[in-house]
């Protein structure tokens, strides 16, 4: 009874005129480039709030993933905010190079004007993700899901120490032959 009432209220002309359409539309797809090399495009994304806080007070981690070599590099932080993604990433690019395209979903901390004049001071293309398609930064959704993993493996009893086992669980990512590449991810970014 509840299909045919279900099937009913789908097929009633004047209940789809007068009942709006409340999910939001997606977005338009658009392909990104494969990378031509190492450190050429990057895939990066905040993760969390992640319960419980740390010791340490925070609440988010921030990761880049070099799309081409899989490497990765961590970060907990204490909020999500633009300012915080911005000292992130001045930090890796001081250490590691200036990437040609950035790739970010559109949350507020990435798509702000400090993060665009960033981009634009170091010439850096800045591709958004499709809006309502996670799936665009796909790579880095996947990374998120197996640092969860790692972090609660590594973490004691109440995961309160959970930053502090970022360090190690990195270290183990990016040393562990990578399913898709098969290389080891410190091979492919640094030669060794």
């Amino acid at each position: 009874m509840n299909r045919d009432i279900s099937n009913h209220i789908k097929s009633c002309i004047r209940c789809n005129q007068n009942n709006p359409i409340r999910r939001k539309p997606d977005g338009h797809l658009e392909p990104i480039k494969p990378s031509k090399g190492v450190w050429q495009l990057l895939s990066t994304d905040f993760h969390g709030p992640i319960a419980p806080t740390s010791r340490r007070g925070n609440k988010y981690i921030i990761s880049i993933n070099n799309v081409l070599s899989k490497c990765v590099i961590v970060k907990a932080t204490r909020d999500c905010t633009a300012s915080t993604a911005a000292q992130f990433l001045q930090e890796v690019i001081c250490k590691y190079g200036t990437p040609k395209c950035i790739l970010t979903d559109n949350g507020t901390h990435f798509t702000s004007a400090m993060i665009n004049q960033l981009f634009q001071c170091l010439g850096i293309t800045h591709l958004n993700s499709t809006p309502y398609h996670p799936q665009t930064n796909g790579r880095i959704e996947r990374f998120n899901g197996t640092m969860d993993a790692k972090i609660a493996a590594s973490s004691n009893q109440h995961r309160s120490d959970w930053d502090e086992q970022i360090p190690f669980a990195i270290f183990n990512y990016n040393t562990t032959s990578h399913s898709t590449t098969k290389i080891i991810p410190f091979e492919l970014m640094l030669g060794r």
